[in-house]
């Protein structure tokens, strides 16, 4: 049992740090006993209206970082693609993705109905990776509308063989959300990718 017992504590104090609450340990630990034993030193009403401040407050804090993690990723994205949007090769469509043709394929392009079979890295635009196929030794295969907007513009532009470069604004990726914790909010993302086979 007190084996359980420690780790169930432990289980607790991590998921409390992942969420980075901090507490006093010895005063945590009071107020755990004290449920355990129903003897609380505070009423109900005002644990209720505590915890309700308290998580107001977090909530107010995590909005504010994000917010302002959100505005300086809109910031450089924007200035980034501004300057991408006159390198040789690169083109920009009436949506705002930019893609450059580094090889060439043949064949028809996919449509709506179709799925691809791809081979594909992502990166931000400080050249940090966060997918790699290439890397798992293994190809992706997707319908052509069942990934983010910016891809399914590309893909579409794309024949069997032909490997893209592509340089996609947040609107037409995760939008302002993101997708945590691996994308953060509003990132323009970049990509290369190389199109194996277009299958019903």
């Amino acid at each position: 049992m007190q084996k359980v017992s420690y780790s169930i504590g432990y289980n607790i104090g991590q998921t409390m740090k992942m969420q980075e609450i901090k507490v006093e340990a010895d005063i945590f630990a009071k107020g755990l006993k004290d449920a355990l034993s129903e003897m609380p030193i505070l009423s109900e009403q005002e644990i209720s209206d505590i915890l309700v401040a308290f998580h107001s407050k977090k909530m107010a804090e995590k909005d504010s970082l994000t917010k302002a993690e959100k505005d300086k990723n809109i910031k450089e994205g924007e200035n980034y693609l501004a300057a991408n949007k006159v390198k040789d090769g690169v083109i920009t469509t009436k949506s705002g993705l930019q893609y450059k043709e580094i090889r060439k394929g043949s064949g028809p392009s996919p449509n709506d109905t179709n799925s691809v079979t791809v081979h594909y890295r992502g990166y931000f635009i400080d050249g940090t990776e966060f997918d790699n196929s290439y890397k798992r030794g293994q190809t992706a295969t997707f319908p052509v509308i069942g990934v983010i907007p910016g891809w399914t513009e590309a893909l579409k532009l794309m024949s069997p063989g032909s490997k893209f470069e592509l340089y996609i604004p947040y609107k037409l990726a995760y939008g302002e959300s993101g997708k945590p914790p691996v994308i953060g909010p509003a990132k323009t993302l970049l990509f290369e990718v190389e199109l194996i086979e277009i299958s019903k």
